[in-house]
C-alpha cells in the first residue's frame, strides 16, 4: 500500500516527466486578491493568467495546493465530520496548461496516471463530459481504453465550469469511481452518492462569457484540473474513509493519546464524529494561521474564530476540557512539514496563537452552555421548538457562541434557531456602532446648509506637493457660531487612514482665518475654522458677521510644524508596521491606527502582550531604519494589480480604487497609503514606545512617539534617573535598580519588625482584656475593636487566642486606610457543645459594615466599607453568640 506521502509524490513526478514545472502552493491566505477570504482551489494563483492580466515562465505546471472551504459559496464546515469525505481544509493536485496542450493530452494522461500507474481498476472507472462537447467524448471513446459505456453526458450543472458570473469558462470532464462491491454504480454517477465518487475534474477553459450570457472563443485555451488528494489517498489504500488514510491516523493518535479515547471510525458515535471534527478543523487552523491568518471577530478571521469555538466545544464530547488543539499543531508540521515546509517554521506562533484562542473561549465556554440548557429547559417546558434570536445573540455577543455553534446544539436537542431574529439583531447592532462612528465622525455645527459661490466640484488636493497655494472660497457653511469653508484647491489634509487633519490659516484680502481641523465630506475637503482675525487691525471679529457673495481669492497656509510632526509619526507608523511583523510573526496585521503631530497610535492582531524583550527588538529595528536615512518611494495614482506585484500589503475586507498610492520604504516597507510622509526615514530622528496594552480579545495597542516629543521624554527621564540616583547616593557605575531595591527590601524588613511589635503590643493588651471578658455558660465572650490593623495581623491574634483561651467565641474588628476587617473564631469546645460557627457569626457582622465574607467554624474573615458601622456590627455578633449560649 502507498503512502499518502508517496502517491502526492508520484503525482507531481508524473507530470513533471511531461514537462509541467512543479509549482510550490501558494498561501491558504490570498494576498494578491483581498476580495476572497480564502484559497479554495488550485486555480486561484493563476487566476490572471486565465484572465489574461498574467503570465507565467512556463506554459504547463503542476503542484499540489493547500485549499480551505468554510464559508461564502463552498463551505462544508457543517458537514465535517458527519461523513466520511468533507473537509474545511484539503489538498488539491492539479495539472495546467496555459495555452499549451489541451483536451487529448489532459484525457490520456489522467486515464495513464489513474490506470496504468497507480493501477486503479478500468472497469470501475466512469467518465462525464459535458453534452455539447462531442470533441472530449471521441477522444474519450476513442483514444483510451475505457469502456465506451462508462463515458456519459451531462449539462451545464455538473460539467461546465465558470469562474464567475461573466469571465473564462468552459466544459469539464469528470472522472468517477465506482465503490459499490457489484460494480452496479452507474446510475448513481453525479446522483451525489458516496458510493460512486468523483475522483479528478479536467477543465477546458476555451470561451468568455459576456454580461448578455453569450459565449465568445477565447484566443487561447487553457486546462485546469483539480484531484483532491485526500480521496485518492482513501482510494489508493482501499480505504471507505477519508479520515481512515494514514493521512489522519497520527491525529487520531495523538487525539487519543490525549483523551484517553480511541477512535472507532464509526459514522453514528459522536465520539468518533468529535475526533473527525477536531482532526479537520487543527489542520485548517494550523495552515491558515501559519500563511499568515488570526482568529478575530471579522472576515477570514472570524471564520477561523468559528471553527476554532466549534472544535473545542466538540471536545466535550471527549469529556475533555482543557485546550488540546493546539497539542496537535506539532502533529501536523511533522507529518506535512516536508512538503509544506513554512509549518515548522512558524510552528510556535502557531501553537501560541492556538492555545491563547483556547483558554479565552473556555472561559465563557461552560457559562454559555449554562446559559444554553436554560434556554432549551424553558423552550421544553413552553413545547416550543425554537430558540428566538434574542437568545442566539446573547450566546454570540455575550459569550462568543457563533450562530452555527448555536445551530448545531440546538439540533442535538431537537430545536431550531430562529435565524432571522439574530440577523435582525446584529443588524442592530451594526447600526448603533454606525451611528456612534457617525456622531463622533460629525464636523461641530455640521446641521446648517452649504452656501455656493461658485459651481460645486471635488477639492483639489495639493498638499503632497506643497504646504502653501492660492486658492478660492467656492463654498460657505454658517451654524450655531462656527465656520466651515471649502476651497476649489488646498494643501490641507482632511482626516482619513488614521492621519488627523492639517490645522493652519487661510488669508483673504481683509481676513485671517484658523484652521484648526481639516475634515472630508465625501470628495469635498472641509476646513473647519477657529478664530477670525481682521487682517488690518489684528483684532478678532464675529465669523458670524461675514458677508461671502462671490468666490473669494485667499491663500491656504497648512502649520509646517505640525504637518511634519505629523509625516514624521506616519512613516515610523509604517516602519513599526514591518518591525512588528519582523519580530512577532506576518500574523500581524494593521487593525487601525491614529497618527497625530504629537504621537501615533498602532493597533494590530496578536495574541498576547508583547514582553519587554520584543518591544525593545521593535524600537531598536525601528531606529535603525530611521538611522539608514533611506529615501521614501511615493508612488501616486499606480493600478492596484501593480501595486499587490511590488509586495504592498492588501488585506481582507480592505477596500481598494482601482489605482492607488503606494508608499514604499525600500527594502523595508511598502504598503497602499493616502497619507503624508517625509521624504527621508532619517528625518523621524528618534522613535520611542511609550505604552502597550490589549484593547480586544486578539487586538494589542501600541503608542509610540518621534523626533522631538522623543528626545524631550528621554531628557526628562535621564534627569529624573539623575535626581534618583542622587538621593540613594549611588556612585556612577553602580546600578540604581540595585540599589532602590535594596533599600525597599530595607523598607520591607522594618514593616515586619514594627507590625510584630505592633502585633505583641496587641496580644498582651487582648490577653488582659480577656481575662476580664463576659463568661456564660462557662464560654468566655470576648470583643476587641482595633485600629491600624489589617487582616492578616488580626488572623494571627485570632488564631493565637482560640488556642490560648480554649472554650471562647471571639470578634476582632480593625480598620486600615479605610476598610474594614472583621475577624471571627470560636475555640473547639464552643464548637462542639454550642455549635458555634465562626463563619455564620461574622457574616452577620459584616452587613452592619457594608460588607460580606465568611469561613470555617473556628476562624472567619469578612471585609467591609464602612468604619462607622464597627460597633453596630460588634452588638450584632454578640447577640447572636448570646442566643447560642442560653
Amino acid at each position: 500500500m502507498k503512502s499518502s506521502r508517496e502517491i502526492r509524490q508520484s503525482f507531481l513526478d508524473f507530470f513533471a516527466k511531461k514537462d509541467h514545472a512543479v509549482v510550490r502552493s501558494a498561501p491558504v491566505i490570498p494576498a494578491e486578491d483581498p476580495t476572497l477570504l480564502f484559497t479554495n482551489a488550485g486555480m486561484n494563483q493563476f487566476k490572471d493568467v486565465f484572465l489574461d492580466k498574467g503570465s507565467r515562465s512556463y506554459r504547463r505546471a503542476v503542484d499540489t495546493q493547500k485549499c480551505i472551504r468554510a464559508s461564502g459559496k463552498h463551505n462544508d464546515l457543517e458537514d465535517v465530520g458527519k461523513d466520511t469525505y468533507h473537509h474545511t481544509f484539503f489538498e488539491m493536485l492539479g495539472n495546467w496548461s496555459f495555452g499549451d496542450y489541451y483536451k487529448k493530452e489532459a484525457i490520456l494522461w489522467a486515464w495513464e496516471l489513474l490506470t496504468e500507474v497507480w493501477r486503479l481498476p478500468k472497469e470501475r472507472l466512469y467518465a462525464t463530459v459535458y453534452k455539447d462537447d462531442q470533441e472530449s467524448f471521441e477522444f474519450w471513446k476513442t483514444d483510451t481504453d475505457i469502456d465506451p459505456s462508462h463515458v456519459m453526458k451531462f449539462d451545464e450543472k455538473d460539467n461546465f465550469w465558470e469562474m464567475g458570473e461573466t469571465g473564462p469558462c468552459g466544459p469539464c470532464s469528470e472522472i468517477h469511481i465506482d465503490l459499490t462491491p457489484d460494480l452496479s454504480g452507474k446510475e448513481l454517477v453525479n446522483a451525489g452518492d458516496h458510493r460512486v465518487i468523483e475522483l479528478w475534474n479536467l477543465v477546458f477553459i476555451q470561451y468568455d462569457r459576456k454580461s448578455d450570457g453569450s459565449l465568445e472563443p477565447l484566443p487561447k485555451k487553457h486546462v485546469d484540473t483539480g484531484m483532491g488528494f485526500e480521496r485518492i489517498t482513501a482510494v489508493l489504500q482501499g480505504k471507505h474513509s477519508n479520515y481512515d488514510s494514514d493521512i489522519f491516523s497520527p491525529l487520531f493518535e495523538a487525539i487519543a493519546a490525549i483523551t484517553g479515547v480511541t477512535y472507532k471510525a464509526s459514522l453514528d458515535d459522536e465520539r468518533d464524529i468529535a475526533m473527525r471534527v477536531i482532526a479537520d478543523h487543527a489542520r485548517t487552523l494550523t495552515f491558515a494561521i501559519t500563511d499568515g491568518a488570526v482568529p478575530s471577530n471579522e472576515g477570514r478571521g472570524y471564520v477561523l474564530r468559528r471553527i476554532l469555538r466549534r472544535a473545542v466545544r466538540y471536545s466535550r464530547k471527549l469529556d475533555w476540557h482543557q485546550p488540546m488543539l493546539y497539542r496537535l499543531v506539532g502533529v501536523i508540521a511533522e507529518t506535512m512539514g516536508e512538503v509544506f515546509p513554512e509549518l515548522k517554521k512558524q510552528q510556535e506562533t502557531v501553537v501560541k496563537i492556538i492555545r491563547s484562542e483556547e483558554e479565552s473561549f473556555l472561559v465563557t465556554l461552560d457559562r454559555g452552555i449554562e446559559i444554553f440548557g436554560e434556554i432549551t429547559t424553558a423552550l421544553k417546558a413552553s413545547d416550543a421548538k425554537v430558540v428566538q434570536g434574542e437568545d442566539a445573540f446573547r450566546l454570540y455577543d455575550t459569550y462568543g457562541f457563533p450562530l452555527d455553534l448555536t445551530r448545531l446544539m440546538t439540533s442535538e436537542e431537537g430545536l431550531s434557531v430562529d435565524e432571522d431574529g439574530f440577523e435582525a439583531c446584529m443588524l442592530e447592532q451594526k447600526e448603533r456602532a454606525r451611528k456612534d462612528r457617525r456622531a463622533k465622525q460629525q464636523i461641530a455645527g455640521d446641521e446648517g446648509d452649504w452656501l455656493w459661490l461658485d459651481e460645486q466640484v471635488p477639492s483639489d488636493f495639493v498638499g503632497y506637493e506643497t504646504l502653501s497655494s492660492g486658492a478660492r472660497v467656492i463654498g460657505v457653511k454658517q451654524s450655531s457660531g462656527k465656520l466651515q469653508l471649502v476651497l476649489d484647491r488646498t494643501p490641507f489634509y482632511a482626516e482619513s487612514g488614521g492621519q488627523t487633519g492639517d490645522k493652519g490659516f487661510i488669508e483673504g484680502e481683509n481676513l485671517r482665518v484658523e484652521v484648526i481641523d481639516t475634515q472630508k465630506d465625501g470628495e469635498l475637503i472641509v476646513h473647519v475654522i477657529g478664530k477670525v482675525f481682521d487682517r488690518i487691525s489684528g483684532e478678532e471679529i464675529d465669523p458670524s458677521g461675514i458677508d461671502f457673495r462671490r468666490p473669494v481669492p485667499v491663500n491656504a497656509t497648512v502649520d509646517r510644524d505640525l504637518r511634519e510632526a505629523t509625516e514624521r509619526n506616519h512613516t515610523a507608523t509604517h516602519l513599526m508596521h514591518a518591525a512588528l511583523r519582523k519580530v512577532l510573526g506576518e500574523h500581524v496585521q494593521q487593525k487601525g491606527s491614529l497618527v497625530g503631530p504629537d504621537r501615533l497610535r498602532f493597533d494590530f492582531s496578536h495574541f498576547e502582550k508583547m514582553t519587554a524583550r520584543e518591544l525593545e527588538a521593535v524600537e531598536a529595528e525601528v531606529n535603525e531604519r530611521i538611522r539608514e536615512a533611506a529615501d521614501l518611494v511615493k508612488l501616486v495614482d499606480v493600478p492596484y494589480e501593480e501595486a499587490i506585484e511590488k509586495g504592498a500589503l492588501a488585506f481582507f475586507g480592505d477596500k481598494y480604487a482601482d489605482r492607488v498610492r503606494v508608499v514604499e520604504v525600500p527594502g523595508v516597507s511598502v504598503e497602499l497609503c493616502g497619507g503624508t510622509h517625509v521624504s527621508n526615514a532619517g528625518k523621524i530622528g528618534l522613535f520611542k514606545i511609550v505604552s502597550e496594552s490589549s484593547i480586544a480579545s486578539g487586538i494589542r495597542r501600541v503608542e509610540a512617539i518621534t523626533g522631538r516629543a522623543a528626545e524631550e521624554l528621554l531628557w526628562k527621564e535621564f534627569q529624573e534617573l539623575q535626581e534618583v540616583r542622587h538621593l540613594l547616593k549611588t556612585a556612577p557605575d553602580e546600578s540604581v535598580a540595585a540599589r532602590l531595591q535594596e533599600v525597599l527590601d530595607e523598607r520591607k524588613s522594618l514593616d515586619r519588625e514594627l507590625q510584630d511589635i505592633k502585633l505583641s503590643v496587641l496580644l498582651d493588651k487582648a490577653l488582659k482584656e480577656a481575662e476580664n471578658a463576659e463568661t456564660l455558660n462557662g464560654c468566655r465572650i470576648f470583643v476587641m475593636n482595633t485600629d491600624d490593623t489589617g487582616s492578616e495581623g488580626l488572623r494571627s491574634l485570632a488564631q493565637y487566642l482560640r488556642q490560648k483561651i480554649g472554650n471562647c467565641v471571639g470578634l476582632l474588628a480593625g480598620k486600615e486606610k479605610g476598610k474594614v476587617t472583621l475577624v471571627g473564631f470560636a475555640g473547639d469546645e464552643a464548637i462542639s457543645t454550642f455549635s458555634m460557627h465562626a463563619g455564620e457569626l461574622v457574616k452577620k457582622a459584616a452587613a452592619m459594615v457594608q460588607g460580606g465574607g465568611g469561613g470555617k467554624p473556628g476562624l472567619a474573615t469578612a471585609g467591609g466599607r464602612n468604619p462607622e458601622g464597627i460597633p453596630e456590627a460588634i452588638r450584632v455578633f454578640r447577640e447572636s453568640v448570646m442566643e447560642k449560649l442560653q
